[in-house]
């Protein structure tokens, strides 16, 4: 009986080795993959951030003229009302 019990031990570790291993493989396949779709993701949210930046800068010049003309319209309105007020 006992060489039948080591025979069983040694068929079960060999399974669970070879399972081990096949997972392993999967795993890193899944790895790659994933690794791969990642570095495409990466490359869209660089172009989103050039885009962006662009987008920023369209922003600071119209802030810019809306500032100026701000100013302009503040300006006209002292103007006014110190000749009203004396």
């Amino acid at each position: 009986m006992d060489p039948v019990a080591w025979t069983a031990i040694g068929i079960m570790a060999a399974a669970l080795f070879g399972s081990l291993f096949y997972l392993g493989g999967r795993i890193d396949a899944l790895g790659a993959r994933m690794d791969s779709r990642f570095d495409a993701v990466d490359a869209r949210f660089a172009n989103l951030d050039a885009r962006l930046y662009g987008l920023s800068a369209r922003f600071d010049g119209l802030s810019a003229r809306l500032d100026a003309r701000f100013d302009a319209i503040s300006d006209r309105l002292d103007v006014h009302i110190q000749r009203h007020a004396g």
